[in-house]
């Protein structure tokens, strides 16, 4: 199953290091005990290893949980180290993390939050 999460209401990164032998049951309880998040809800779950060359995916389709695991050839993920912490993340912030790319870009042209007209 090929998904693109375009749609999904949230994109939940899973900062710090997850034991990346955990299957769907282990991640899915990891995000209801330790961050109070419905992993049935409409969002993606991303987890990241300690090498950071690889990341899990984890979705609830409305019918099963769909898990994706990939495994780069070259470089590592800048992935945010704090272990309790869990950031819901934009579009263009999950297109910089899977691109090696770190989440906060100084240089990148920031929306504004206030209307001029």
């Amino acid at each position: 199953m090929i998904h693109g999460f375009t749609k999904v209401k949230n994109i939940y990164i899973i900062c710090g290091r997850t034991d990346m032998r955990k299957g769907i049951d282990g991640l899915a309880s990891l995000v209801q005990e330790n961050f109070k998040l419905d992993p049935y809800s409409e969002a993606v779950f991303l987890f990241s290893g300690w090498k950071r060359d690889r990341y899990k995916c984890l979705y609830f389709d409305g019918d099963g949980f769909a898990l994706l695991y990939k495994r780069l050839d070259q470089g590592r993920l800048q992935w945010p180290k704090d272990e309790e912490q869990v950031r819901n993340l934009t579009q263009q912030e999950l297109r910089w993390l899977l691109e090696g790319l770190s989440l906060s870009q100084p240089k990148a042209i920031q929306k504004s939050k206030k209307s001029v007209f």
